[in-house]
């Protein structure tokens, strides 16, 4: 009898050690496995942080305004003279608005919208569209794909508006009156509008572009013709800008004045020709 209780117990015993063997083997399982989920989720939250980083924008190098001019005008004239060719629209007087309206290709509503001459929606506009603040806040102007179909639709809005026809009486070398005439027509609210279209003409020679659509010869520096034989640096000025206003090399110029570097001074008078026993 008392070898059976014995026995008895020795199977209680054996069966608490084996259930408490797997109760603590469970939870130590049960440890492991919510550890493991902890880290899965930390990688997870780290990755996204970091695809949530803001990708590096490259800031273009800034060049004196008379230099834009100079590449606005290597790139642009020779659609001017085209437009002038196919509509009769003076080249100095579309490069002079494409230059002040659009900054020289650097204004804003021309940097997102191909827009260099400022043209609204209007009524009856069919192609894609972008809001900017002009004369009113969040005003609507004309979108392009590209900077051309800008100066076509420049073209065709002075031609197919009946407010502009008398324009198209002028000569078409006439650009002095082709700005005040744009001004008197009602295409820019600015009093001074003309004065600063004749001047940007004036300063960039861009009256030269008309003479070649027009056939005339283009006025080369003489050493007899006063007028053009001398020129004095103006602010802004730079020997690059300076050579393409009169059709002469840098180097060409930097002779002619006897120069051993780039550097000019307001007021210095450049010789724009071969001069003799100087």
């Amino acid at each position: 009898m008392i070898g059976r209780i014995i026995s008895l117990l020795l199977v209680c015993i054996i069966c608490f050690s084996s259930c408490k063997s797997k109760k603590t083997a469970s939870k130590y399982k049960k440890k492991q496995r919510t550890e493991r989920v902890v880290r899965v989720n930390q990688n997870v939250n780290e990755k996204d942080t970091k695809a949530e980083e803001p990708a590096v924008v490259s800031v273009p190098v800034n060049i004196s305004y008379s230099e834009r001019v100079a590449n606005y005008i290597n790139e642009f004239s020779a659609i001017a003279m085209e437009e002038m060719l196919q509509y009769g629209i003076p080249a100095s007087i579309t490069l002079a608005q494409g230059i002040l309206e659009s900054g020289a290709g650097a204004g804003e509503l021309t940097m997102k919208a191909n827009n260099h001459f400022g043209i609204k929606c209007h009524r009856g506009w069919e192609g894609e569209s972008v809001y900017h603040d002009d004369d009113e806040r969040g005003e609507c102007f004309r979108k392009y794909k590209d900077p051309k179909y800008s100066y076509r639709d420049h073209s065709l809005f002075l031609t197919q508006r009946s407010r502009y026809q008398d324009l198209f009486k002028l000569r078409k070398d006439d650009y002095k009156g082709w700005a005040k005439g744009l001004r008197k027509a009602g295409y820019a609210t600015d009093p001074k509008y003309p004065d600063k279209l004749i001047s940007i003409v004036e300063r960039y020679r861009l009256d030269q572009y008309d003479d070649q659509v027009l056939g005339k010869r283009v006025r080369t520096a003489q050493p007899d013709d006063a007028k053009i034989s001398t020129y004095s640096v103006k602010p802004g000025d730079t020997l690059y800008s300076i050579s393409r206003r009169f059709n002469l090399t840098v180097e060409n110029l930097k002779q002619y004045n006897g120069l051993r570097n780039n550097d000019l001074a307001i007021g210095q008078v450049l010789y724009l020709h071969p001069v003799k026993n100087r």
